[in-house]
């Protein structure tokens, strides 16, 4: 019990930031959305249409297909409905889009384009560049069976990445086809559900390449792998013959002299892969679509310089049936242990032929790829792409309130910049003169607005232009001179307020 006449301090609610999300500022966010604004233009120049899914789904339409990592709580975020149907977060933007074709599918043209953008939930434990809520961009067509609508995805990421401000020669869309991976997985005696769990394993091996090289790789192929902290992975415990085939098989990496016949290249790469899959009609399947995205985008004028047959793309999602691809950028950053590192993906994403069909009767195919957006945007930033290093928005014309009693007057002055398009604001605070002015400073403010009684009964007002002012106080010398140039401040009738705050906007434009 506290004494008498002691006041007790109340509970003081820490602020404190979830781990694995991120808050941004209007400097963030306006850049994103230019960013985002730019992969729109190009997935629209390509013919695909918007629309909106929400973030909640049933979480029996998410099903077998959530991811396949290893993860707490199914990596879902998860509740339970009124009526106790489990509902969750989306985890992608993918099975949303099943879910909206099969439920709309009559009214939709097929093949059907569209894109959206939106946040997606991961319900696992935060880390390095590993949130719990992040932005993707997707774009995908669904009711296309044949590769065209796969060389077509793969054309747009590499055209997106350019208007996005990636220079050509610093990216490259790696492809590759889940039918040769099973094929080959056939051909080494994995194949059918027994041995599901081994297929994961290898995959998982697989996708590890980049990061550690063959050997490592060909540890996890066989008994395992203990890395430098000393903790263990359990590997796939292939026997020599398969791991090297394998390694064969992911480690076929070729590109074609300028001065060759590219076509006739591929006929030579994809032929190199022909021991891998052995007599696997799923396998050689496979390598007869890679072969036909090649020929297809090397027609367009895509070279193996944008886009490539790369066997080590494997993607992590089970849904995916046939061509997969991985937008990389290639040029070198410093990691945390301040290695030379390649950049790594940005976007991927490939065929899901059985995705839509498990709302309906029959097959629809589909294939499509997302946009990892704060990923993307981390690299724009690297590269300093003009899209995210613009300059910030101008804040707003402030209107200084120096008279509480003559609010309403302060607020016609805002309502008249507001009404000619000029974003503007009154001063809301309790604070005098000096602590206004510096509250204009810091929203960015290009001028402010001041009306003092002598102003209002002269039915005048000053304008300050705060950019011009700063210049001009770096040039002067003494306080005694300012006070006599009293830079970048004018006195102007009440009806030529727009007009000349116009004019202090348009000289500062771009500035």
């Amino acid at each position: 019990m506290s004494k008498p006449g002691k006041a007790v301090k109340a509970h003081t609610l820490k602020p404190r930031l979830p781990r694995g999300l991120v808050d941004r500022g209007p400097a963030e966010i306006a850049a994103t959305h230019r960013m985002l604004e730019a992969i729109r233009e190009s997935f629209e120049l390509y013919g695909f249409e918007a629309v909106e899914t929400p973030f909640i789904e049933y979480t029996e339409a998410l099903g077998k297909f959530l991811p396949d990592l290893d993860r707490p709580n199914e990596g879902v975020f998860s509740f339970q409905d009124e009526d106790e149907a489990w509902l969750s977060l989306r985890y992608d933007l993918t099975a949303p889009l099943a879910r909206y074709v099969a439920e709309h599918f009559d009214a939709l043209p097929k093949p059907y384009r569209s894109y959206r953008a939106g946040y997606v939930f991961r319900n696992e434990k935060p880390g390095p560049g590993r949130f719990r809520q992040f932005m993707q961009f997707d774009a995908d067509i669904v009711g296309a069976g044949s590769v065209a609508a796969d060389a077509e995805i793969c054309m747009m990421a590499a055209d997106t990445l350019e208007r996005v401000g990636i220079a050509r020669g610093d990216y490259v869309v790696k492809v590759n086809n889940r039918k040769v991976l099973d094929g080959a997985m056939e051909a080494i005696g994995l194949g059918g559900d027994a041995e599901a769990g081994r297929r994961l394993t290898v995959l998982r091996a697989i996708d590890k390449l980049d990061r550690l090289g063959a050997d490592g790789v060909r540890l996890l192929l066989g008994a395992g792998r203990r890395d430098e902290s000393g903790d263990f992975t359990r590997g796939a415990g292939l026997p020599d013959e398969a791991v090297e085939r394998i390694l064969r098989y992911v480690s076929f990496q070729a590109a074609p002299t300028d001065g060759g016949d590219r076509l006739a290249f591929w006929e030579s790469f994809f032929g190199g892969w022909g021991d891998v899959v052995g007599g696997s009609e799923t396998g050689r399947q496979g390598i007869a679509e890679l072969h036909a995205i090649m020929r297809l985008c090397e027609a367009a004028g895509y070279g193996h310089d944008r886009i490539r047959a790369d066997p080590s793309v494997v993607r992590g999602l089970e849904y995916y049936t046939g061509p997969v691809y991985e937008a990389e950028l290639t040029f070198p950053v410093t990691n945390e242990e301040g290695q030379t590192v390649r950049f790594g993906s940005v976007a991927g994403g490939g065929r899901y032929d059985g995705l839509v069909g498990r709302f309906r009767a029959e097959p629809v195919p589909a294939t499509g790829f997302s946009v990892g957006v704060s990923r993307l945007f981390s690299a724009l930033q690297l590269v300093s792409s003009p899209i995210v290093t613009g300059s910030a928005a101008r804040g707003p014309v402030v209107v200084l309130v120096l008279d509480r009693e003559e609010i309403a007057s302060y607020q016609a002055l805002v309502a008249a910049l507001r009404q000619a398009g000029i974003r503007a604001e009154p001063y809301l605070g309790a604070s005098g003169m000096k602590a206004q002015m510096k509250y204009a400073d810091r929203r960015g403010a290009p001028c402010v607005v001041i009306q003092g009684s002598d102003e209002r009964a002269s039915g005048t007002v000053q304008i300050k232009d705060l950019i011009e002012g700063a210049r001009a106080a770096d040039a002067i010398a003494s306080n005694a001179e300012w006070k006599a140039t009293r830079p970048a401040q004018f006195s102007v009738p009440v009806a030529e307020m727009v007009a000349r705050v116009r004019e202090v906007l348009a000289r500062h434009d771009g500035a």
